[in-house]
Parts: C-alpha cells; sequence; structure tokens
C-alpha cells in the first residue's frame, strides 16, 4: 500500500516530462525559435549579443526546420514566398550545420550586382541615403565612426547599411543571376559580410535552405557567459523585445 503513491507520483513526473518535451520540440519546429547572433554582419540593425526570435511558420516547412536533422521530405511544404528586404535565417549551402542571418535582396530570376557600392537589380540601382554615422565599439571598448546609409527595396522597404569602404573587397563584383528556387542574400555591414556575393561559400540559397524571418529581438547583452562580472553592465535593456524592422533613421 505504501508503494502506490510513490509509483503514481514517478508515473506522473515522467508524463510531465514527455509533455514538456513534445511542446518544446513543436514550439521550436513549428512556431518561434531562438537564435544568437556571433557577428558583426548585420550591423547596424542586429549586433554581436542579440538573441533574436525567427518565425518557423513564415515560409512554411522543409527538413532543415526540424531538430536534428529529420530528413523528413524534400523542398518546402505550405510554402510561402519570402519578400525582398526580409531578414532570414538559413542554412549555409556549403555547410549545412551552420545558421547564417543575412538580408534577402534577390530573387529567382534577378540579377544582381554590385558597382562602387551600390547595389542593382535588374539594372536599376537602389536609392540611399546617407544619414548619421554608426558609432561602432569593439570588446575593448575602442570607437569608430563608420558611414551609414538608408537604402530602398523596389518593394519600398527601408534598412540601414554601413559603407566601411567604399572600394572593398566586395564592392564591385560580377552580374549575378539568381536560379530558380533559390535566393541571393547580403549583410547590412556590407564591407564585413560573407554572403552571397563569395560564391564558394554562400552563393545562392536554395529555398528549403530557407528557416524562417527574424521576428524580435528578446535579449541582448555585451557580456560572454564566463564574464559573471559583466552580466549587469553588459546588458542592452533598450534592445529587449525589439520588433526586427526599420522605424526610421537618424538624419
Amino acid at each position: 500500500m505504501t508503494k502506490q503513491p510513490k509509483d503514481n507520483s514517478t508515473k506522473e513526473m515522467i508524463k510531465s516530462l514527455v509533455i514538456a518535451i513534445l511542446l518544446a520540440f513543436t514550439f521550436r519546429s513549428f512556431l518561434f525559435e531562438p537564435f544568437y547572433i556571433p557577428s558583426g554582419s548585420m550591423k547596424s540593425t542586429m549586433l554581436v549579443g542579440d538573441y533574436i526570435f525567427v518565425s518557423k511558420y513564415s515560409y512554411g516547412y522543409s527538413k532543415y526546420s526540424f531538430p536534428f536533422g529529420f530528413d523528413l521530405f524534400d523542398g518546402r511544404k505550405i510554402a510561402k514566398a519570402p519578400e525582398r528586404g526580409d531578414i532570414i535565417v538559413f542554412k549555409l549551402p556549403s555547410d549545412t550545420n551552420v545558421n547564417y542571418i543575412k538580408r534577402l535582396v534577390g530573387l529567382p530570376g534577378d540579377k544582381l550586382q554590385v558597382k562602387q557600392s551600390i547595389l542593382y537589380i535588374n539594372g536599376v540601382p537602389l536609392p540611399r541615403k546617407q544619414i548619421r554615422n554608426f558609432t561602432d565599439t569593439d570588446a575593448k571598448g575602442h570607437t569608430r565612426e563608420i558611414p551609414q546609409y538608408i537604402e530602398t527595396m523596389p518593394n519600398n522597404v527601408s534598412y540601414r547599411v554601413l559603407d566601411q569602404d567604399p572600394n572593398g573587397p566586395l564592392d564591385n563584383t560580377e552580374v549575378f543571376t539568381v536560379p530558380e528556387n533559390n535566393y541571393f542574400f547580403m549583410g547590412d555591414n556590407r564591407d564585413n559580410s560573407q554572403d552571397s556575393r563569395v560564391s564558394n561559400l554562400v552563393g545562392f540559397v536554395p529555398e528549403e535552405n530557407l528557416l524562417g524571418p527574424a521576428r524580435m529581438i528578446f535579449f541582448s547583452s555585451t557580456a560572454k557567459l564566463a564574464q559573471v562580472w559583466n552580466w549587469i553592465p553588459g546588458l542592452r535593456t533598450e534592445r529587449f523585445l525589439k520588433s526586427v524592422k526599420y522605424e526610421g533613421g537618424d538624419e
């Protein structure tokens, strides 16, 4: 008689654990997945140390939507096309174990080229307007001013881009023609981004590699996990729960 309550308690604990795991799996696979921003390729829109939520349902689902690499099907199911200007997390084509985050600039069939740091889509240069410089701070606290612009897509999506060196190695490219069912991505920090302009690393990104668009910065900190003494002073509370979209610039 004394063992029955203990047995019931163990069963309930196991049941609760299984339910919690299934809920977490469902949330991460079908709704939202958290990601950490490890590099500065998307400055000033996203900073190193930002933690974001990515919407997994926005473009439908592929085999890469699920944890543990479940290879359930090819292509996308319940697919919806992304839009120019979306900030998207995707599987790196050259190594699908690696996640990248960049801005979508080229759709299937587009011809893209960068000339003198200006992005051309189908032969038309994107308009951009210079605004106040972005003040970049490195790990040692040193600051530098980087020229910053508002760039506007053909669908009127506007966002900030940085152009540290107008004659950088990626500021003059060949013409890229985006194949069917593929996309072309660039980082907002144009001179410090390994993106679709680098064909042997990223290149064109297949549709099924898209994980989803970034929706929100839910947490942000300059502190590394091991730097306990910096946890509190490193918090960037002004970035907590910040929507990932352009909302105006500093003239």
